[in-house]
């Protein structure tokens, strides 16, 4: 459902983070936006931390001012190739999320921001599997994502911002319990937190 826009954001990384930018001003900007989902999240500078579909690293350049121990995993070449241009303090690693490239119990923290939306449902399962698996015993997984908006005066900008840019997994995904799947899963503790009218969703669950 989405438009020849989608293409052109992934295309073009000044108008993907021209929508980044001005999306997050719903939630006081992009700053809060970013570190959102790591609230309450007990992180040191030797905290491993993996920022599982990194992207160009809009996050990634957060992370690194917690922890020395950052690793942006992606994908896409060219995504990598922004992330190490744009925070070359972190790690970088291409490869699936659904087949993630690590040991058991590497990380005290996966964070994701607006990834798992892009995701079949079958995926999503394959992803969140993985997350469990490559996180350490009491470690968080934290992420930030879309949801059905509970205002709706929010329902209109959500759904234009979907047809023009989001495919059918994004539709799925908002009518999704993701903390309850995240039970399903193993995840304890789970907790959703809602932003923008409950258009945006902050979910932290630990393993």
């Amino acid at each position: 459902m989405a438009t020849i826009l989608r293409k052109w954001s992934y295309q073009y990384q000044w108008l993907y983070d021209a929508i980044a930018r001005f999306s997050a001003l719903a939630v006081g900007g992009e700053a809060r936006f970013r570190q959102l989902p790591l609230k309450g999240i007990p992180i040191h500078r030797d905290t491993p931390i993996l920022d599982l579909c990194c992207g160009a690293g809009q996050t990634t350049h957060f992370l690194v001012q917690y922890s020395d121990q950052v690793t942006g995993l992606d994908a896409s070449p060219l995504a990598l190739q922004r992330a190490k241009s744009r925070v070359p303090q972190a790690n970088y690693v291409e490869g699936l999320a659904e087949a993630l490239p690590f040991s058991n119990a590497t990380f005290d923290l996966v964070q994701t921001s607006v990834a798992l939306h892009e995701m079949t449902p079958d995926q999503l399962t394959q992803i969140l599997q993985e997350v469990y698996r490559v996180l350490q015993p009491g470690g968080v997984f934290a992420c930030i994502d879309l949801h059905q908006p509970h205002n709706p005066l929010f329902v209109p900008g959500l759904t234009l911002f979907m047809t023009l840019f989001e495919t059918e997994t994004a539709w799925q995904f908002v009518q999704m319990d993701l903390a309850n799947k995240l039970r399903a899963i193993g995840f304890q503790d789970c907790k959703q937190q809602l932003y923008a009218g409950g258009s945006l969703q902050i979910v932290q669950a630990k393993k």
